[in-house]
Formats: structure tokens, sequence, C-alpha cells
């Protein structure tokens, strides 16, 4: 896995380009069966993925917290939600609640664990969002988790081979 991890920004990165133009292409004719589509791919790819092999997102990133988010994982520490805030997190540049610190402050390094895995944040729940509904409205976020989650990438991967706009447009075109 540390191999895989090492090489992904490279691959992401590569592959960055193609998958805006991919998913642009996407968005101009979104398939009715893309979200089964995405499930499908998501469930394949989790069925030989453990993300506790890796962990790489809450090493090198932060969910956002929601309102409801905040509220339940106060009310697990004994905290208020203010004690709580000032403790842990901080609004990014896009005015979000987020972490104060990477790797997360709740994740046991030692077996990539999550000391709050009951109460995690919603984000955390659905990372990295491939088998959400109405998938394409997350394309660009897809992109970026590309960058951080082995699974995205591979996930983006096969639905390009799955779907491949390009051949689709050749044949409109003859």
């Amino acid at each position: 896995m540390e191999k895989r991890l090492e090489q992904l920004p490279k691959l992401a990165e590569q592959a960055k380009k193609e998958n805006k133009k991919y998913f642009s292409n996407l968005k101009k004719r979104t398939p009715k069966n893309l979200d089964y589509v995405m499930h499908k791919l998501h469930t394949k790819e989790f069925e030989k993925t453990d993300c506790l092999d890796c962990g790489n997102c809450c090493k090198t990133t932060s969910p956002i917290f929601t309102d409801k988010d905040i509220e339940r994982i106060s009310k697990h520490f004994k905290m208020k939600v203010f004690d709580f805030t000032n403790q842990y997190l901080q609004r990014d540049t896009d005015n979000f609640m987020v972490l104060k610190t990477a790797p997360c402050s709740f994740l046991d390094e030692s077996d990539n664990t999550c000391t709050i895995y009951d109460v995690r944040p919603k984000a955390c729940s659905e990372y990295p969002h491939t088998d959400r509904r109405k998938f394409i409205q997350i394309t660009d976020l897809t992109i970026e988790n590309t960058f951080v989650c082995p699974a995205a990438y591979t996930i983006v991967e096969n639905l390009k081979k799955v779907l491949p706009l390009e051949s689709n447009e050749k044949k409109r075109r003859s």
C-alpha cells in the first residue's frame, strides 16, 4: 500500500486533465444509470480495498464538520460545542469548519482506526463519495479525491472503461 500511496499523486496528476475533460463531457450527456454504475464500481472496489490498510484521507486531509457533526461529537466527548470547536476545529478559506491539524486528531495511527468511528463526521462516513446519489454534481471533488484515495482513483479509471465517452463520440460522427 505504501508504494501505491507514494505513486498516487503522480498518477492522479497525469490523469487530471483527462478526467476533467471526461467529466465535462459526461455532464453534457449524463447517462440515466450513472449513479447505478458508480454504486456498482464503488461496491466492487471496496470489496477488495480495506481503508484500514491506507488511512491516507485521515492522514492528509480534513473532512468538513457540519453543525450536526459538531453537536454529536461534542456530546460524545461530554464537551460543550464551543469548547470542542475551539480545541479541534477552525474555519477554512471556504468558511467550512475543518480540523486544525493533520493527521486527524481522532486517528489512531498504529492501526489507522478512528477513535470516534461511531460518531464520525458525515463527510468521513461517505468518503470518497463515489457512491453518492447525483454523483455528477461532485465530479470536481472526485478528481481531488483521486489524489488522496487509491480507491477513488481506481473507481474513476474503471468508470472511464465502463462508460468510454470518446468511442461514443466517434460512433456518432461516423
